[in-house]
């Protein structure tokens, strides 16, 4: 191995990087995404093996705020980024700033760089070789986590129960006093495999990186002219002195080890990462808690299908003309009203037509996620194909809303289509607005720029919406929908109903068991968002979205056929409810991860927690209702097409 080590200007790249990972990734197999770099030592540098190593800055972020900050927005030495790379629309909506960072590294090379001032409480995320440079530490139950981050330092507080340490180093314990991690020592560690496999031939000088650790430190460099980063003794900072807006020079240090392994190979370089995520076991119990609720549900509709409602049907058919047919019971009954057009069909019918787009989107996104398609190198991916895709997907949108309108014997066509491809993308671009204003205002990285926000005014406007009129156009030259049975003139009086058979309770009930399906994996995925973890098992995911659409299908479908036994013919908005409800379940989780796993306290982090929250409740509402409402709507066309009405 090969060291080098010299004084530098602080490098922070923090930002909550959304890495996303797939499932096959730990077995080895590295996902799709960009080419792998060569390097060597800038004697024997090619056009195909280069000495430099960049290192990239990304935004800064913490925990304890929801307002993540440009790397310059802090005190630190200002570089060149007119060879910053061009973010995605994906990081862009994310907040992503990835600019070059002050730290200079030629492959197996010293390398010098100057000093800066300090900055706290946010974390560094640094990028190299499209890498997240990690920081490792023992858990409590003796294994290795990796973290994507590490903090810029720490404040030791004073407890009523006693002062805490900086969980990084007991050493750094006075109460009251700021520890910058001014020094980091970083581990390069790569793979020179075989040159005549790569088409470069560098011998010992070469390779290709396989991961880049970080351990960081606080050291008082007492003469930045003579630096000793050996030295024990932690910079120490009054919290008054911060508090009085003085200002404070701090020398940055760092060491760079380059270590050769040969038998981990550049595709499985982000195993380490993966594997020393506690996670697993945890998804398969996810997974087998969801199962078994499908199975339970399965049982239960199997037992109506099977038993009550195939008995249901042969003793309607079997009955005599005379007297005995006159003698009905049951949900047939309600025969001559269950196709009864709802009261604001038009909105019922945009919200279903929104609804198809936001599941088609889903499905497509995690399909590609599961097939490899949306790479972790590649970041920004997954949220630039949901976006593109929920765009170009305004013609399914339009045609069902369309159709479902027709159905109902709606004529105001132009309405319909005009809700459709405003109304739920106007909520959630409206609420994005009105977030990215209080970025704005806070100077935050976070803010989308004006531009990109003329960007997907231009995508919604100049294609969302053209393509729903496309829809609604075929959608409305379509024969209306034929229902099995004919619709009565008077409407029928409803029996009163049990407490159980009552509208509120039942949709309350119905958002229960497709919540406890999802909920483990809400955590990880809420972590992902806001801690700034890496959430990869896409498969897991894959296969929890498909037990949620069978679990919101077969709720909706037994709920459903309770209430027409009941005689309780308005069933049109409360399939769609019933699993819509699910949502509100998802808001009280959100609010429960609020006050149990984040730190925040002031109002605009506040504020933009729930307005964030807010979208995704909105559109996860969309989509189980949606569900419940076409496997309803399939279900009762089924049993009143099989049952013989006069």
């Amino acid at each position: 191995m090969s060291a080098k080590q010299s004084q530098c200007r602080q490098l922070n790249l923090p930002a909550f990087l959304l890495i996303l990972l797939q499932i096959s990734v730990t077995n080895g197999f590295y996902l799709p995404g960009l080419a792998p770099k060569n390097f060597c030592k800038k004697s024997d540098a090619t056009p195909a093996c280069k000495s430099e190593v960049p290192l990239f800055v990304n935004r800064l972020n913490t925990e304890e705020s929801v307002i993540p900050y440009e790397y310059h927005h802090f005190d630190f030495c200002q570089v060149d980024e007119s060879d910053s790379p061009v973010e995605n629309l994906g990081q862009v909506v994310f907040g992503e700033r990835i600019r070059p960072g002050p730290y200079k590294i030629d492959f197996l090379e010293k390398v010098q760089c100057a000093k800066k001032g300090m900055s706290l409480n946010y974390q560094h995320h640094w990028i190299v070789d499209n890498m997240p440079v990690t920081w490792c530490y023992p858990l409590d139950n003796d294994r290795q986590y990796c973290s994507t981050g590490f903090p810029m330092g720490c404040l030791v507080r004073r407890r009523p129960d006693g002062d805490e340490a900086c969980p990084m180093n007991m050493r750094y314990n006075n109460p009251g006093h700021y520890y910058p991690f001014n020094h980091v020592d970083l581990t390069i560690t790569y793979h020179s495999g075989n040159s005549e496999d790569w088409g470069v031939a560098f011998g010992e000088n070469g390779g290709r990186i396989i991961s880049v650790k970080v351990v960081p430190s606080s050291i008082n460099h007492r003469n930045p002219d003579a630096l000793d980063c050996t030295s024990k003794e932690p910079l120490e900072i009054e919290a008054s002195v911060l508090q009085s807006g003085q200002k404070i020079n701090i020398t940055y240090s760092y060491s760079v080890t380059f270590m050769r392994n040969d038998t981990i190979k550049w595709s499985s370089r982000w195993d380490y990462i993966l594997e020393s995520m506690p996670h697993t076991n945890i998804q398969w119990f996810s997974i087998l808690n969801s199962l078994v609720i499908v199975l339970f549900l399965s049982g239960m509709v199997a037992m109506i299908m099977l038993r009550t409602l195939h008995k249901d049907i042969a003793r309607y058919n079997q009955m005599e003309c005379g007297e005995d047919a006159q003698e009905e019971f049951g949900w047939k009954l309600v025969h001559g009203d269950v196709f009864r057009p709802p009261r604001k069909g038009m909105l019922l019918s945009v919200l279903l037509g929104s609804g198809v787009q936001v599941f088609f989107m889903t499905l497509v996104t995690l399909a590609f996620a599961c097939l490899g398609f949306l790479s972790p190198a590649n970041r920004g991916a997954l949220m630039t194909c949901a976006m593109v895709l929920f765009v170009l997907l305004g013609t399914p949108a339009g045609y069902v809303s369309s159709r479902i309108y027709k159905s109902f014997g709606g004529i105001k066509w132009k309405s319909n289509v005009l809700l459709t491809s405003m109304l739920s993308p106007g909520i959630v671009f409206g609420l994005f607005f009105v977030m990215n204003l209080v970025l704005w205002g806070k100077g935050s990285s976070g803010a989308v720029p004006f531009s990109t926000l003329l960007a997907l005014l231009a995508l919604w406007f100049g294609v969302s919406v053209p393509l729903t009129f496309v829809g609604a156009y075929f959608g409305f030259r379509k024969r209306s929908l034929e229902h099995p049975v004919r619709t009565n003139q008077i409407p029928r009086q409803i029996p009163d109903q049990s407490i159980y058979t009552q509208p509120i309770p039942g949709i309350i009930m119905g958002g229960v068991l497709p919540f406890g399906c999802i909920f483990i994996q809400l955590f990880f995925i809420l972590n992902s968002i806001w801690s700034s973890q890496m959430y990869y098992m896409f498969g897991f995911l894959f296969l929890v979205f498909i037990i949620l659409v069978i679990t919101c299908s077969e709720t909706t479908i037994l709920l459903c056929y309770f209430h027409l036994c009941a005689e309780d013919y308005h069933w049109w908005w409360r399939s769609f409810l019933t699993s819509g409800f699910t949502a509100v379940y998802l808001f009280i989780y959100c609010c429960h991860y609020f006050a149990t796993k984040l730190s925040i306290e002031d109002a605009a982090s506040t504020f933009l927690y729930f307005g964030y929250t807010a979208i995704m409740v909105f559109l996860f509402f969309l989509l189980t209702g949606s569900i419940g409402f076409f496997a309803c709507f399939w279900f009762i066309r089924k049993i009143y097409s099989v049952v013989k009405v006069d």
